[in-house]
């Protein structure tokens, strides 16, 4: 994954707040990952929109923490390795 993609969540699936998980999951046909909080905050932020930079820096910026690219970026790409996002390049 490239700092110029625009991750998104992959269609078929919902990213939804679970009052009963109280927890942010991920849905798909077959069932539900609950996510903890920082895999909640950066999926959130997979729109199709925003780069990877640019969810970095939200995400830097919201919790007022430098150095988080390469934590971000292992989970993107565990993501992506796990069906959960797509990412088309800019």
């Amino acid at each position: 994954m490239t700092d110029a993609d625009r991750p998104s969540i992959r269609s078929g699936l919902r990213l939804q707040w679970e009052e009963v998980q109280n927890a942010y999951v991920l849905l798909y046909p077959e069932g539900m990952v609950k996510l903890n909080t920082s895999a909640a905050e950066i999926l959130r932020r997979c729109d199709g929109v925003r780069s990877v930079d640019e969810i970095v820096a939200d995400l830097e910026s919201a919790f007022n923490r430098t150095g988080l690219q390469d934590e971000i970026v292992r989970f993107l790409e565990l993501a992506r390795a796990q069906g959960w996002i797509g990412a088309a390049a800019s």
